[in-house]
């Protein structure tokens, strides 16, 4: 049994920006915004606030829709 202190065995969570689902980042894809565009980042490099979208069809098509309000918000929020 680890201690309480130590991060062994702990699995990092995300949640989806299009369903809101939450689980392990492993499991999504991470994204960036570019001038605007979707970038994805599959190696998780990209030194940018990064968002996270599940590897579904679905969730993969809502996406643009979802950009266009993040977009929006981050124009309102003066970034």
């Amino acid at each position: 049994m680890p201690n309480r202190s130590s991060n062994a065995g702990h699995i990092p969570q995300r949640t989806c920006v299009v369903c809101r689902t939450k689980t392990d980042k492993k499991k999504l894809i991470r994204f960036v915004l570019l001038n605007s565009e979707i970038v994805f980042d599959l190696n998780c490099k990209i030194e940018k606030r990064g968002y996270y979208v599940c590897d579904d069809n679905n969730c993969l098509q809502k996406l643009e829709k979802r950009v266009k309000k993040i977009l929006r918000s981050r124009s309102l929020n003066g970034r």
